[in-house]
């Protein structure tokens, strides 16, 4: 900050002191701003997987750097995989914040040091994230099972969950359509009752006064992947899974090509399955 303007921030400084009571902030202290809209995305290499074939999967997510804002980028110019195609399967709808682990591209076993780059431009800035086999990045599918939670380790006898969509109605615009995903699961891990809380002796004791929050147990959530509009979802929330499956309905905005990921969660390990709908003008 320049010398003639220090005066100023310091005597604004002292007034909130007198005003507050609380400890000034430095005059070089920049605040936190939170953007609801007008941000850009930003691509990220999130690790590589070693595949049993020879081949290598890499594995990419995002973070839209807005807070409400969701951008549809179809694939193209401003959303492109290279050197290959420029649509690889990535996402083209970006939800707000950070999404790791969303979208895999299968290299082959001689790809060696070349990298593959996913550029993304929005609001008119360009961001790339650069995927390669560096050995510090190699990852193992449970950490993405586990969305990078605690590992119980490969002994584990907890399985994911198996999970399928059944094949939807005609869709267009403006009329719901049901999901209805379909989820097998080995009953691990066990849900646990909740815990009693402590009635200790006021004073003579430390109690738990916390209600312990009960597991969910087998549940599925959806996201949209892909979409030139907006899918709105009749269940944001996790939806519990009754006689092996879990219904939801969702509406779209615009028509199109929509590709939409149930995730199944038991607890500790998740799966995913996408779908893909084509929706429809609505026709009077």
């Amino acid at each position: 900050m320049p010398p003639r303007l220090a005066p100023v921030v310091w005597l604004w400084a002292l007034t909130c002191i007198r005003a507050t009571g609380q400890t000034p902030l430095p005059p070089t202290y920049i605040p936190q701003t939170k953007f609801a809209r007008g941000q850009d995305v930003v691509p990220s290499f999130d690790g590589w997987i070693r595949n049993s074939d020879g081949t290598f999967t890499m594995v990419f997510g995002y973070m839209n750097r807005n807070y409400e804002e969701e951008i549809a980028l179809p694939a193209g110019t401003d959303n492109q995989l290279s050197p290959g195609p420029a649509d690889q399967g990535q996402p083209t709808y970006f939800l707000p914040r950070r999404h790791a682990w969303v979208f895999r591209v299968k290299v082959p076993a001689d790809w060696g040091n070349k990298e593959l780059i996913w550029t993304i431009n929005a609001h008119d800035r360009i961001e790339k994230a650069y995927g390669s086999l560096q050995p510090d990045e190699e990852i193992l599918e449970r950490l993405i099972m586990t969305h990078g939670g605690l590992n119980p380790g490969l002994d584990d006898p907890n399985k994911p969950p198996s999970i399928t969509i059944a094949p939807t109605e005609a869709a267009t615009v403006g009329n719901p359509v049901t999901l209805t995903a379909l989820v097998t699961d080995d009953g691990l891990p066990k849900l646990r009752p909740p815990k009693l809380v402590s009635t200790g002796e006021p004073g003579k004791a430390q109690t738990n006064t916390s209600i312990d929050r009960p597991r969910l147990g087998l549940n599925v959530t959806w996201m949209q992947y892909r979409g030139p509009g907006k899918a709105t979802f009749e269940r944001a929330d996790p939806i519990i899974v009754t006689d092996d499956k879990a219904i939801t309905r969702a509406l779209f905005s615009i028509p199109g090509t929509y590709v939409l990921r149930a995730t199944a969660n038991d607890g500790e390990l998740s799966t995913t399955s996408d779908i893909t709908i084509n929706v429809n003008p609505n026709r009077p």
